[in-house]
């Protein structure tokens, strides 16, 4: 099988490292993993934000670079970002016939990655091993557009010497909402205290997430407010040649 590597702003600037994970687990797995060159941003800031046009002129950069080729899957560590190119192209381009029909082609080849690993692979167990006591945070577009819930919590659960824990009110939304956090600064980081409150009465020392943008946001919010749990992506937890 071979992939097209879809890498986020957020792990292209700020955790490169899940990039990394990414790829040492799909090559683990036999998988064949190309990073085309010239992908930039997906498009989402801009089309959260109302600025249509400008998402418009993203996503068709984002689409002439990943159909340059053909690739059986394209795969994203990021619910937020798979799903703007998965569900969002299509509106934005819903009265450009022929962009729409582009953007409903390449839709059906982009998968988040623990979706890509249990749904299409059919891998539960890599045989990763990690020690801790872990929650999961689901981000919002993964919950709610793509409705990839179970696949995660799958992958930990077969991960030796992690004990992944249940948390109160793990559904609500970290605060982070790209930017809504800028544009509602005190609502945002009121949000993400009610999760580090759940977080702290869990008893875990891990947070993982599939999304680093809300990772991010948490991981600040938990520096600030002296806490010292660590903050993974699941490529992290899952990257068969990690450090320690």
């Amino acid at each position: 099988m071979r992939v097209a590597l879809f890498v986020p702003c957020y792990v292209d600037l700020i955790n490169p490292e899940v990039g990394v994970g990414v790829v040492r687990v799909l090559r683990k797995l036999g998988v064949e993993v190309v990073y085309p060159e010239g992908q930039t941003c997906c498009g989402q800031p801009a089309f959260n934000s109302g600025f249509f046009d400008e998402a418009r002129g993203v996503a068709r950069h984002f689409m002439d670079v990943f159909e340059k080729e053909r690739w059986d899957y394209i795969v994203c560590p990021s619910g937020s970002c798979a799903t703007m190119v998965s569900h969002y192209y299509s509106f934005i381009f819903k009265d450009l016939p022929e962009d729409r029909e582009r953007s409903e082609s390449l839709a059906h080849h982009v998968r988040e990655f623990s979706d890509f690993l249990v749904n299409v692979l059919g891998v539960t167990d890599l045989g990763a091993r990690h020690e801790g006591r872990a929650v999961f945070h689901t981000g919002c577009h993964q919950r709610r557009e793509l409705g990839v819930l179970n696949e995660p919590r799958e992958l930990l659960r077969n991960v030796s010497g992690l004990d992944l824990l249940d948390w109160e009110n793990e559904e609500l939304c970290c605060g982070f909402g790209g930017t809504f956090s800028i544009k509602m600064p005190d609502v945002s980081t009121a949000m993400a205290d009610e999760k580090i409150a759940a977080l702290e009465k869990s008893g875990a020392d891990t947070l993982v997430s599939c999304d680093s943008s809300c990772l991010m946001h948490l991981s600040g919010r938990l520096k600030r407010t002296s806490h010292d749990t660590r903050v993974l992506h699941l490529a992290q937890i899952l990257d068969p040649e990690k450090d320690g």
